[in-house]
């Protein structure tokens, strides 16, 4: 698959960008706890194969699709990619006045996650992403939304124990509430007070809210360092502090973790897998603050320890080519390049010609058409 010509040149600039740009927003990030209530449980269903030979419908988890049995006629009759690109949408404060070129408001969240949802998009997160777990009806689209550093403005409960209206995850459960097959799930990357909460109680509150109702909270470090300055023991440190933090919360260990500022400590590895004071740590994905759509988790340039994501926002100043409305609109004129779901998360449905651009690990799971 081809992407612009120029954007390797861009990329590094593009992300010193956002980098610099998430400093300034960070210093204004205010602390204060949210009321919290009591977390409710969601049931799910389980899944059951299809039939052999044909798509079928079976009993599925809460929120995804009825299973399918890929076959070559059908992959090529839903135009099926799972080589394609795939937008990881990174998002910070969502406030009501911005204050940084970072902050979206909730209208303008709402917005954008409805294009999504006209434009045949379905939400999943960061693990399920970095895994290779990706199931979206037939003919639909991929999309992770990532929030970083547990703001206020991402998450709250009020008394009767609903999300604060305007909040991330307000707006999402509001937009996924008008469009059935619009998954209502994403990816928040927390630091040391998950969404400005300050007592044990009220983060526990949160977090296994959003656990149980199949969102992702996971590893953006303790104290949001950049992991370049620090020498490999201390990012170890920074890992795990907040490691042991979220399995106190109810979290299940993080399978994926946001790189703050995207900086890259100096020994590469360090991000994705290590140990400080007898813990260890083992992420499927480490993700950049990226300036651009995500290869294919099948596809065997997948990088997993340097996911690219795309800053959401419009198209003015740095971001008029690298932000998510100019990459949103170039994924709708160039079809080819994006990942098309064929329905059946067991099998990876391509056309014949990008047959060379899959892992040579998942060659048995391979249609081509």
């Amino acid at each position: 698959m081809r992407i612009p010509g120029s954007l390797p040149r861009i990329i590094g600039i593009a992300n010193i960008a956002v980098i610099t740009v998430a400093v300034v927003g960070l210093s204004l990030l205010p602390g204060e706890p949210r009321p919290q209530a009591k977390p409710k449980a969601v049931a799910e269903a389980g899944r059951s194969p299809a039939p052999a030979g044909s798509p079928a419908p079976s009993a599925s988890p809460v929120g995804q699709p009825p299973g399918v049995v890929a076959t070559p006629e059908f992959a090529r009759q839903v135009r099926a990619n799972e080589a394609g690109l795939v937008p990881v949408l990174m998002y910070h404060r969502i406030l009501a006045k911005r204050h940084a070129s970072l902050d979206r408001t909730p209208d303008q969240l709402r917005k954008e996650l409805e294009k999504l949802a006209e434009r045949g998009y379905v939400p999943i997160t960061a693990r399920e992403f970095a895994a290779g777990d990706i199931r979206v009806p037939a003919g639909k689209h991929p999309v992770v939304l990532t929030f970083d550093d547990g703001h206020p403005s991402h998450f709250g409960l009020d008394a009767n124990g609903r999300p604060l209206p305007g909040t991330a995850v307000a707006v999402i459960q509001e937009v996924a509430g008008r469009y059935p097959g619009f998954r209502p799930v994403a990816t928040f990357w927390v630091n040391r007070e998950p969404f400005g909460l300050r007592d044990t109680a009220s983060q526990q509150a949160a977090v296994r809210w959003l656990v149980d109702h199949g969102y992702e909270v996971a590893n953006h470090t303790w104290g949001h360092p950049n992991l370049r300055m620090l020498k490999r023991k201390k990012v170890g440190e920074q890992i795990v502090r907040i490691e042991r933090l979220l399995k106190k919360l109810g979290a299940p260990p993080s399978q994926t973790m946001a790189l703050p500022y995207g900086s890259m400590p100096r020994t590469k590895k360090a991000a994705r897998s290590g140990s400080w004071d007898g813990t260890r740590y083992d992420f499927a994905g480490v993700f950049l603050a990226g300036a651009e759509p995500s290869l294919s988790p099948y596809a065997k340039k997948f990088d997993r320890g340097a996911i690219q994501r795309i800053q959401s926002n419009g198209k003015k100043g740095e971001c008029r080519k690298w932000c998510s409305q100019y990459w949103l609109e170039w994924l709708d004129k160039h079809p080819g390049e994006r990942y098309v779901s064929d329905g059946d998360p067991e099998r990876i449905s391509i056309p014949e010609a990008l047959r060379g651009n899959i892992d040579a690990k998942r060659k048995l799971q391979v249609i081509a058409y």
